[in-house]
């Protein structure tokens, strides 16, 4: 996939796991974690799911972006402290 769909994926993912998960982080950590996220989740379905290559901005690369940004995005906030608190 072209540099310019994995980041176009990758903001999605990322601002659509950002809005699952309530998270906190401004538009450039969000669009990052995204698109670190596309690249993670991609990993790890074609490891796991034997998925080769998803090529284009369809619905199948958006899953597994939106999976893979969700794992970053936890992961994230687990290591950096922020996120959502549970503050009263």
């Amino acid at each position: 996939m072209g540099i310019i769909s994995w980041i176009v994926v990758g903001a999605i993912a990322g601002f659509i796991a950002t809005f699952i998960l309530d998270s906190r982080d401004g538009v450039l950590m969000t669009i990052i974690l995204g698109i670190v996220g596309a690249v993670v989740g991609g990993f790890l379905a074609g490891m796991f799911l034997n998925l080769k290559d998803p090529t284009g901005i369809n619905v199948e690369t958006i899953v597994v972006s939106v999976v893979g940004a969700i794992i970053v995005v936890v992961a994230a906030n687990m290591l950096l402290g922020t996120g959502r608190r549970g503050t009263v």
